[in-house]
């Protein structure tokens, strides 16, 4: 998808509402813009964040936000915060659930608290008939098993920052969802993660920066944000082998279908 002569990009997993975009965000959504990011899907962590996360949505025509409870804070995932965030995702401008999942490297949560957290919004999401976008690191066995479990084959969803192999990949793609890739990907150390880029199925492949974090290079080390997803996706485009046009065209199509988003290039033409 072109516009202007510039491809246009869907950042499918930013974080907006943290604090390091409290003091220009405006500016932060205009370089986006200017970069060719047609929508940003903006994902609340907890039921602040969530809020948030819709407030920010709102006030921005070309953001749409996620609600859910991240593994960290699944501590805080009771039959109040369920009811909440189905309050929230009623409104049109939530596309899905999440970020939820399972962080055993961390484990900011017990690990059985996590599940239940997972397994609470895999359900919601099903209830409420909206995608989900799931967390997954150091926990690709439990993840998998806790999915075929909740019978999730049929839910449509997204492995966000994937970190798995192959194997994984292939498991995750089975069962219906989609793979978004991070900056990382442009990492000296990345190789397999762009041999699950390469082999994936081009209908299958989201891109995202989970800005503020994992900026590619060359900004590594700094706070990212959506406009560094131009440098994600010509990564991609290379262990691809295909145009960065034809990339941009692809997954701005997967992210759409997925998310259910109006396209882009009609919110440009609204201005």
């Amino acid at each position: 998808m072109v516009s202007g002569g510039v491809p246009m990009f869907i950042d499918s997993h930013a974080h907006l509402d943290m604090p390091q975009f409290e003091e220009d965000l405006s500016e932060v959504i205009q370089r986006a813009q200017q970069a060719g990011v047609g929508l940003i899907i903006t994902v609340g962590t907890d039921l602040k964040s969530s809020q948030r996360a819709l407030e920010i949505a709102e006030r921005f025509p070309q953001v749409f936000a996620s609600v859910g409870i991240h593994p960290h804070n699944a501590r805080s995932c009771d039959t109040k915060a369920i009811e909440r965030l189905q309050e929230l995702a009623m409104n049109p401008r939530v596309v899905a659930i999440g970020e939820t999942g399972l962080d055993f490297y961390r484990n900011l949560s017990p690990p059985e608290i996590q599940i239940l957290a997972f397994r609470e919004q895999i359900r919601l999401a099903r209830e409420m008939d909206k995608p989900i976008v799931i967390h997954d690191r150091d926990a690709h066995k439990q993840l998998l098993r806790v999915l075929n479990e909740e019978g999730a084959k049929g839910l449509r969803g997204v492995i966000h920052c994937f970190s798995g192999d192959m194997a994984m990949a292939t498991q995750c793609l089975d069962m219906g969802f989609s793979i978004s890739i991070p900056g990382s990907v442009t990492f000296r150390n990345a190789a397999r993660l762009r041999n699950v880029v390469s082999n994936a199925p081009a209908d299958r492949i989201l891109l995202e920066t989970d800005a503020p974090f994992l900026a590619p290079i060359p900004f590594r080390g700094r706070r990212n944000e959506p406009s560094y997803i131009r440098y994600t996706a010509d990564r991609v485009a290379k262990v691809r082998k295909v145009s960065l046009e034809e990339l941009a065209e692809q997954v701005c199509d997967n992210t759409t279908r997925l998310f259910a988003l109006p396209s882009p290039s009609r919110l440009e033409g609204e201005k």
